[in-house]
């Protein structure tokens, strides 16, 4: 079986995964009973289908990620609402302009009874603030400047983790994709054994124990596709749950992917730049920034405020209390307003000193991200290089188990060597074929998570990693 013909038969959509992994099941169970006949195929159709059907690749799911993530999305809203913080703290040092308006009827009695009457009394007015020197309103604004920072840098690692978790998914897809594979191809080869096996006891070359011994195997394979298969289905709809809808036929990895370490390919240069790009940290140096600035506002509430001050009205009355003539007056004033905090109960010193200790706590906070973010780049740079050391030495080892199995169907072909000993061979070269797809997917990991967390990480990346598929 080739494996073009594998990846069609087990990367079946979404939309089909559920009856692919019962035909599977059906399958096994079938070809369990009856071996070593071969039975048609229940699920040739569907791995038809998705033989057929396009291939889609990262880059495209990621792109359908950035509209369709709801976790991206709501970061990407709550940098929108982050980012009126500024005008909303500019406003308090811009003047304001405000219009009044009020009807009421007015009636007078008197005791004497040739004495009453009712009116009709109108208002209208403007009144006018223009601050002078507010500042506690300054600090204000210096720390929404500082949270729109935050709101942005919040957006773009969003941005990062998407691009994170969406590769972690995708390429545990591929995983689970490859497990199937290889049990598939497990599969086979157990069925072949068993097949020999039951010829060999019909002519009374073999005993029914190695019969027994080969159908056992080949149930154990039956079970564990089908627990590969659920995986794989598990695996899809992870990657669904991100992209929002059916991911189809995912693009799988070239079979001799041109892996590159990163450059500098020195730890401390990498971490020197998770210090000064990672945004976590950034946004936890604007948070100290702020709990400084804070402090600063919590001490001017012992300094006055002073503000411009205009207002100008018109009143009109129908009559008066003794009389029905008509009359309007206007008023307008114009002054300076001071005002001085002499005592407040002691709530100013209580700020302040709740300001302090916050302070102290943002540049612990800062220490914690700090180191929290170095570690995760040194563990990512040595994933990719130690990854990269594996992915050589199963390299080898897939040489290696690819030069067994030709010596050893040799040796079965002049008789000495057994069924069993290309069976066991078969196996090691296809569970070394996927572990080594598994260290490939692990260092590209890697080498996404390390530029992440210096901050780096863009769809260019993305797009180095996309070349690498087969399309």
């Amino acid at each position: 079986m080739t494996r073009r013909m594998l990846d069609a038969r087990l990367c079946p959509p979404v939309s089909m995964s559920a009856a692919l992994a019962a035909a599977l099941l059906t399958l096994g169970s079938a070809q369990a009973q009856t071996p070593p006949a071969r039975l048609d195929d229940p699920a040739a159709p569907l791995r038809e289908a998705a033989r057929t059907e396009k291939r889609v690749d990262l880059i495209t799911l990621y792109r359908e990620a950035l509209s369709n993530d709801a976790q991206f999305q709501a970061a990407r809203f709550q940098a929108q609402a982050t980012a009126e913080r500024e005008p909303q703290a500019r406003a308090a040092l811009l003047p304001s302009l405000n219009a009044s308006g009020d009807f009421f009827v007015r009636r007078y009695d008197g005791t004497n009874p040739t004495v009453g009457n009712t009116y009709g009394d109108y208002g209208a007015g403007l009144s006018l603030l223009v601050p002078v020197y507010r500042p506690q309103s300054w600090e204000t604004l210096e720390q929404s400047r500082l949270q729109v920072l935050q709101g942005e840098n919040s957006l773009a690692q969003a941005r990062q983790d998407l691009a994170v978790r969406l590769a972690n998914a995708y390429f545990n897809v591929l995983a689970a994709r490859d497990q199937v594979n290889s049990l598939e191809v497990q599969k086979e080869a157990t069925l072949q054994q068993l097949a020999q096996a039951r010829r060999e006891f019909e002519v009374g070359t073999k005993t029914i124990i190695d019969t027994n011994e080969a159908q056992a195997r080949y149930d154990q394979i039956v079970a564990a596709l089908q627990v590969a298969v659920g995986q794989l289905l598990i695996r899809r709809n992870e990657l669904r749950a991100i992209v929002g809808r059916d991911p189809e036929v995912l693009a799988g990895l070239a079979d001799t992917p041109r892996l590159q370490l990163p450059q500098p390919n020195e730890a401390a240069a990498w971490v020197k730049a998770t210090e000064d790009g990672n945004f976590g940290v950034r946004n936890a140096r604007a948070t100290v920034e702020i709990a400084r600035r804070e402090v600063q506002r919590a001490r001017h509430g012992h300094k006055p405020t002073v503000d411009v001050v205009a207002n100008y009205g018109i009143r009109r009355f129908d009559g008066t209390q003794l009389s029905g003539t008509e009359f309007r007056a206007n008023s307008g004033n114009i002054g300076v307003q001071l005002n001085v905090p002499l005592y407040t109960g002691g709530l100013t010193q209580s700020r302040v000193r709740e300001a302090l200790a916050l302070e102290s706590r943002s540049a612990s906070d800062l220490e914690n991200v700090l180191r929290t973010a170095t570690n995760s780049a040194r563990a990512a740079f040595t994933g990719v290089n130690f990854g990269l050391t594996q992915v050589q030495a199963l390299e080898s080892a897939e040489r290696s188990a690819r030069t067994q199995l030709d010596s050893t169907r040799l040796g079965y072909q002049v008789g000495v060597r057994i069924q069993l000993d290309v069976l066991n061979a078969t196996t090691q070269l296809v569970a070394t074929q996927r572990d080594l797809k598994r260290a490939r997917y692990d260092f590209l990991i890697s080498g996404l998570n390390l530029k992440a967390a210096a901050g780096s990480l863009a769809e260019d990346d993305l797009q180095a990693v996309n070349r690498l598929l087969t399309q």
